[in-house]
Parts: C-alpha cells; structure tokens; sequence
C-alpha cells in the first residue's frame, strides 16, 4: 500500500501493479491466495521464454516488432522496480526485498499477461483488474463470448458454450483475437482461427495532387487518411471500412467530386463501403490491382515459402515455441496469398464486367447500406466497446509516452497488449487467449455495462 500511494507507474498500470502484488502474495506463507499461486504454471509459452534460436523463427512475422518490444519493456520495468525496493523507503518489509529476480518478474508480468481480466470494485464506482482462479484454467476455442459479470449477485457467470460429460474440459471463447495476439499473450497458435488476420498499413500520400479532396471523402466516411487495416483469413478477405479506403485511395478527380458537391452525394458517401455498389467498373480495377500488389510484396519479405515452413514443421524435434513462430509464420503468408488470389479474381471479373460496358449497379435510397452492414466482418460478435480492442493500445501507447520521463531507464509498461485467461497446458488444445489489458489475446469476451471485451460484467452483444 505505502509503495503504491507513492509511485506513479503502480499508479498508472494496473497490469503492472498485480503482477507485482502476485509475486508478493506468493512469497507470503500466510497468504490466502497460496494454494491458487501454486496452481499456476511454473514457467509459460509467451516468447518471453523463448530462446534467441527460437525468436529467428518469428522474423519477417508481424509479430516480431510487437515480440522485441514486450521484452524489452519487461526487462526495463523489472530495473525499475528492483532500484525501487532496494532505495524505496516503504519497500523495506516487502518479501521481495531479499530476493527479486528477472525471472520472478517475468513469471509475474507472464501469469498476469495471460490471465487478467477486468472486474468491477466492491462499491462498484469503476473497474479493476483481477485473477480468476478456476475459470482462469479454461482453454480457448471458437464460439461466443458467453462469460459477463453478475453485478447484483457479485461474481463472474460463464455459461457453456455446449453440453458437457463428465470428464470433458471445458472450453471458453476468448474473443476475436489473431493468433498473432495468442502467440505474443498468451503463448499457443490456435489452428482453424475463423478470425485470424494479417495487418496492413495504408495511407494516401499528402503529396498526392488529390489528397485534399481524398481527405475530405474520408472523413465524410469516418476513415483517417492513414490508417492499419486487416487483411482476414476469410471471404471477402477486407473489410467494409477498407474497402471504402481503397475506393477513395483510387478515385479519380470527377468520382471525388461526385462524392463531395454532386447531387446525391451523401448518399454516394454512404454506399461507399458497400460492396453492391461500385464508384466505377475502373475504380474496382484499380482498387484490386492495388489491393493484389500489395499483398504480393508482402508476401515476398519473407524468408521463407508457405511450402518451406510445411516442410519444417514435419520435423519430429522441433520445440514447441519454434513449431509456433512457424505456425504463425505460415498462417501469415497463408493469409496473404488467399488475398492476393481474392484480389486477381476480383480484378478480373471487373475488368469483364468494364469490357462488357455493363450497366453499374442502382441503389434505391432506402437500401442505402451503411459501412458496417457490407463487406465487414459480419460473424464477429461485435460487443459494446472493447475494453481490448484497438483504442486500448492507443491508451497504453499515449502511458507510455506520458510515463516516459518518469521511467527514464526504469520501468515502463507492460506489454502495449493484455492478455486474458491462462496458459495452461499448451498440449490441452490450444491455451487461451487474452481480451483485456493482460489478455489480449482473448479472453472469454466480457463486457461491464457496455465495457466489453475482457471486462467481466454484464454482457451486452450485438450480433450483425
């Protein structure tokens, strides 16, 4: 309590502060909490455990940036706090006093990463972080989030996502998470993952002679002019919000005018997501030439080929965190050539359609379709605000710069992501995923009154 009231960084990050209360708890004989603490796994598969050999692996992954940047935000907290017990005057009757090492930390930050999920407070007036012993050990599968937060009665209520026998292990869902997120989070690739994804940094270039009126279209349609997209695992293989991008991205001067001033134009910007109504034969040639190159020239920053990566993980020796970075690895590229292949077909029945000169498309105003009702990911279960959705690392990012000065060569942030259920047994089907601050990777989609994802409370799902 003394070191808390007193430090900006336990402050701040509540990841950070259970990771260092758990590693306090299990140094205390007394503590209540024991007999669960020993429940844990010893050590886990998030690639804080892997071997320098085993990282090669992930290079050329999109994961790699986000794998380097967790180690070394780990490492500079555990410098901070291991300065801050030796000099803190309030650390002195702290169990971790005599013995602190990087290893006690990484368990910590590992166990917390991979498990945490947000509960409200006693008087209810906000949300903290919390382990949830028992529910916690249940490994991820594909489904819907059936797990929320009983606010009259106090506790966190899962509902099967099937029946079960006597015996069975009990899977739970933790949300729309990419195995690159389950790889870095919560350490297992999950085969057959209906929500896997690559992503895809596009932008339109402010030397771009239409940039101005490109700019003005997108924000009419609630796209920034840069931005990280996903290329998904399915088909289509973009989404509604991408598709509008590209379409704007290649537009020519008179279809952006037909977007800003021409009669109908609003009406115009609502269509332009929606996949039933093209801005021009043209425009959807350029879009999925564009669309083709791209994802061809990612492809090609790998080391290796889809072929390759097959051919090694039939290798009876490999280890288990080096048959994930392949896993992963292959299920990228995977992804990318469904893509391109998705592209060239699309490009091609364009470009018929363009040469045939058939007749665009006519929309009647009240069939106008709104961007999320097309091409979007419409088997995701979308709930009220994700607590661990995309806006959330915007808010550790924003910590981490705020925290900055104060954490000089010191602490830091946990993982820009969070983590939610456990790592049990990677063997026992695929561990599980985390959706909140700590469980990125998925977590038993949990939603507080409109919070969601990776919070524990009432459930609120909005299926589209």
């Amino acid at each position: 309590g003394p070191v808390y009231t007193q430090d900006r960084i336990l402050q701040a990050m509540g990841n950070i502060t259970l990771a260092f209360h758990l590693l306090c708890e299990r140094l205390n004989p007394n503590s209540f909490w024991l007999p669960y603490i020993k429940t844990l796994p010893m050590e886990y598969h998030t690639p804080l455990y892997f071997e320098e050999e085993e990282v090669y692996y992930l290079q050329s992954t999109q994961a790699i940036h986000d794998v380097f940047s967790q180690y070394k935000n780990t490492a500079r907290q555990y410098a901070y706090f291991f300065k801050l017990i030796q000099t803190h005057p309030n650390a002195s009757k702290l169990p971790l006093k005599e013995s602190f090492t990087f290893d006690d930390y990484r368990w910590a930050v590992s166990s917390v990463m991979t498990r945490q999920n947000q509960i409200p407070t006693e008087d209810g007036s906000r949300v903290t972080l919390a382990l949830i012993p028992l529910w916690d050990m249940c490994n991820h599968t594909n489904g819907l989030i059936t797990t929320g937060y009983n606010l009259e009665d106090d506790r966190c209520e899962c509902v099967a996502l099937q029946d079960y026998k006597a015996e069975d292990q009990i899977y739970i869902f933790y949300g729309t998470r990419s195995n690159a997120e389950f790889v870095i989070h919560n350490g297992f690739f999950f085969n057959n993952n209906s929500h896997d994804r690559v992503k895809i940094k596009l932008g339109v270039s402010k030397s771009d002679r239409l940039y101005a009126m490109k700019a003005e279209v997108l924000a009419r349609a609630g796209i920034p002019t840069s931005s990280v997209f996903a290329l998904h695992c399915s088909e289509p293989p973009i989404s509604a919000q991408l598709l509008a991008f590209l379409r704007v991205f290649c537009m020519t001067e008179d279809e952006l005018k037909e977007h800003l001033v021409e009669e109908h134009a609003i009406d115009k910007i609502f269509t332009v997501g929606n996949s039933d109504f093209p801005v021009s034969w043209d425009n959807e040639i350029k879009l999925w030439t564009f669309l083709e190159t791209r994802a061809a020239l990612l492809l090609k920053t790998y080391k290796t080929t889809t072929e390759d990566d097959k051919s090694l993980l039939e290798k009876p020796e490999l280890s288990y965190h080096t048959k994930m970075a392949i896993q992963l690895r292959t299920a990228e590229k995977e992804i990318l050539e469904k893509a391109v292949q998705s592209a060239t077909t699309k490009r091609e029945h364009f470009t018929e359609l363009q040469d045939k000169e058939a007749p665009l498309p006519k929309y009647e105003e009240s069939n106008i379709a709104m961007l999320e009702n097309t091409v979007t990911d419409s088997k995701i279960p979308m709930v009220l605000r994700n607590l661990n959705s995309d806006d959330e690392g915007e808010q550790d990012l924003n910590l981490t710069e705020a925290l900055e000065e104060a954490i000089v060569g010191g602490g830091g942030i946990m993982n820009g992501e969070s983590t939610f259920p456990n790592d049990t047994d990677p063997k026992s089907h695929e561990n599980p995923k985390k959706e909140n601050n700590a469980k990125e990777a998925g977590d038993a989609k949990k939603t507080i009154s409109g919070n969601n994802e990776h919070t524990l409370t009432v459930e609120i799902e909005e299926q589209s």
